[in-house]
């Protein structure tokens, strides 16, 4: 018998989707370097994406009340399927008792998709987490390692337009693995661009 894939997984009071293991960064501190789940989850490599029905079907099994939020989040970079976020954002909204929708991401879907995405994104999520990693582009290009020359240009882009929507809640983050004066940095470079900066924990 194959064991189903893992679309969607619990972590404390939240449910994560896990949409796509595409990613266009090799950060140094992924946890997809040395697990194959997070969280104490099944192992999130999937078979092939999961479809609409598929994602629709797992999220029935689901009593979405019990959750503060929905996160889009797996082993993958989530705008990557930047219309299956959409769609399925959409589905939630369309059921009774839907928590806050977030979407943690590098922030690098506008040079994914050539085009600016925050609009879209801003209208149908109420939390667009950034991952920031390093207040500087030889610092952010060594630690997270895009295949894009100019991504901390264009996260900062996709943070400001995000901002400039209005509509949800903007965070950058990074994490505790860099020094005190980088994250202060960090800190820094995030209000300048009018979001907050979350410091996440290396398991968090």
């Amino acid at each position: 018998m194959i064991k189903a894939m893992t679309i969607s997984y619990e972590v404390g009071d939240n449910l994560y989707l896990n949409l796509t293991n595409k990613c266009p960064c090799a950060c140094t501190f992924c946890i997809r370097n040395h697990a194959d789940g997070a969280y104490g989850s099944d192992p999130l490599w999937l078979e092939h994406e999961p479809s609409m029905d598929e994602i629709i079907a797992d999220l029935n099994k689901r009593k979405l009340k019990k959750y503060c939020e929905i996160v889009f989040c797996g082993y993958g970079e989530p705008t990557e399927r930047l219309d299956a976020v959409l769609e399925t954002a959409a589905y939630l909204r369309s059921r009774e008792n839907c928590p806050r929708l977030r979407i943690n991401t590098n922030g690098l879907g506008d040079l994914i998709h050539g085009r600016s995405i925050a609009k879209e994104l801003c209208y149908e999520l109420d939390v667009i987490s950034i991952s920031l990693n390093a207040p500087t582009k030889e610092d952010y290009m060594a630690v997270t390692r895009p295949k894009f020359e100019n991504a901390f240009e264009a996260l900062q882009k996709f943070t400001k337009d995000c901002v400039k929507v209005g509509r949800a809640e903007v965070i950058m983050s990074v994490v505790d693995v860099i020094s005190k004066e980088q994250i202060e940095a960090s800190r820094q470079l995030a209000e300048k661009l009018g979001a907050h900066l979350r410091v996440r924990t290396f398991d968090d």
